[in-house]
C-alpha cells in the first residue's frame, strides 16, 4: 500500500468538506489557501462562480506568522463589509483549525464578519 503525503491527505479532507458546504450570494464561502510562504483568502459565490473579494499576506503587508494571519483576517473582513457582505461560510480547505487558520478566523470575527 502506497503511503499518502500530508498534502494528499489534506486534499481528501478538502473534498469531504467541500461536498457539504457551498457559498451563495447571501452567504458566500470564505476559502483559505496556505502555502509555505503565503496565506491567501477568497470570498466566493459558488452559485454564480465569482470571486467577490480576495486578499493575501502581500496585500496585508504582514509576515507569514500567526500575527500576520490575524491582520489578514481583519483586512478581508473590511473588504467584505465594504461589499455589504456580513455573513460567510468558513472553508478551511482541509487545514487543521489551529495556528494561522484559527488566527485568520478570529481576526475576521473581531473585525465584524459573522460565520
Amino acid at each position: 500500500m502506497k503511503k499518502l503525503s500530508r498534502n494528499q491527505i489534506r486534499l481528501h479532507r478538502k473534498r469531504r468538506i467541500r461536498a457539504k458546504l457551498s457559498g451563495t450570494s447571501e452567504m458566500p464561502r470564505l476559502a483559505v489557501f496556505r502555502s509555505l510562504r503565503n496565506v491567501s483568502v477568497q470570498v466566493i459565490d459558488d452559485s454564480a462562480g465569482k470571486t467577490l473579494a480576495a486578499a493575501s499576506l502581500l496585500d496585508a503587508k504582514g509576515k507569514n506568522s500567526v500575527d500576520g494571519a490575524k491582520e489578514l483576517g481583519k483586512l478581508i473582513a473590511e473588504k467584505c463589509l465594504n461589499n455589504k457582505i456580513e455573513k460567510v461560510v468558513f472553508d478551511r480547505s482541509g487545514y487543521k483549525y489551529h495556528g494561522k487558520i484559527k488566527a485568520l478566523a478570529e481576526g475576521a470575527r473581531a473585525a465584524g464578519l459573522k460565520f
